[in-house]
């Protein structure tokens, strides 16, 4: 327990808390609403503007940010309006960003340090100002959902039905889209791009097992994503491997245990 006093892992703890928050909000309308592959998409959209923060010497979280939402904006927009197919679209914007981020890397002067954590992620490092754009982003999420909770939850089940009752179902979707563009971007520093998909999947899909409550899903996948980062956290230090992949590792075997035991219980009922 003494690893508790040092700062590095008390940032460790507040930023996997936040990261949970915002991901548990977002990952449930993107679970209901099916969006996981134009999650995935944006995830690795986002390294585009990590290469272009690199190359051009800027913060490369808040270039890789506005990257991400431009990247939601344009799948968006051409899915729905110049009506290309929306996985044709998300692998348009997918291999770009990459491509984009590639050609910047290697035109960077010298080497570029901490490619492997935007890749991988290393939440041991995240610093007081990734904490601080976590908090923000968080926050604008929470408030969103709080505000607009009906209509979202109308969006996330019925978008023919929303538009019937005159929702502004364009401008929340455009909304949306950038909030997951967001909190994608503010979680890279926890389990990098390769597994971000995941932190806004599997803690749904364990709450899932349980309740069907749009309401429940979000309180219960927070709950269960901040034990499955304390448990990636713990197996992290114990092995000494990377934290994101053990976050994930401990995630989904979190979710295929309770799994087996509810279908277990389910059989001797």
């Amino acid at each position: 327990m003494s690893i508790v006093e040092y700062a590095f892992f008390q940032n460790a703890i507040i930023g996997s808390l936040l990261a949970s928050i915002a991901c548990g909000f977002i990952g449930t309308y993107i679970v209901s609403r099916r969006l996981v592959f134009i999650s995935g998409g944006i995830t690795h959209a986002s390294f585009g503007g990590i290469g272009i923060g690199v190359y051009l010497g800027i913060n490369p979280i808040l270039s890789a940010m506005v990257y991400a939402v431009a990247s939601a904006f344009g799948v968006q927009w051409m899915s729905r309006s110049v009506k290309v197919r929306e996985d044709s679209a998300i692998a348009l914007f997918w291999t770009f960003g990459m491509s984009v981020g590639i050609l910047c890397s290697f035109l960077t002067p010298g080497f570029m340090p901490d490619l492997p954590s935007f890749l991988f992620g290393s939440i041991l490092t995240i610093s007081h100002a990734d904490i601080v754009l976590l908090a923000a982003v968080t926050a604008v999420v929470a408030t969103v959902f709080t505000l607009f909770y009906r209509t979202i939850l109308s969006i996330s089940f019925d978008n023919t039905f929303a538009r019937s009752q005159h929702l502004p179902v364009s401008v929340m979707e455009y909304l949306l889209m950038a909030l997951i563009a967001m909190t994608i971007v503010s979680t890279l520093r926890l389990v990098g791009i390769v597994l971000a998909m995941s932190l806004l999947t599997v803690p749904q899909m364990t709450a899932n097992l349980f309740t069907f409550s749009f309401r429940r899903i979000i309180a219960a996948s927070i709950a269960i994503g901040w034990a499955d980062c304390l448990a990636g956290l713990a197996i992290s230090y114990w092995l000494n491997v990377p934290s994101g992949a053990a976050i994930i590792f401990a995630s989904i075997v979190i979710y295929a245990a309770l799994r087996t035991i509810k279908s277990a219980v389910r059989k001797f009922k």
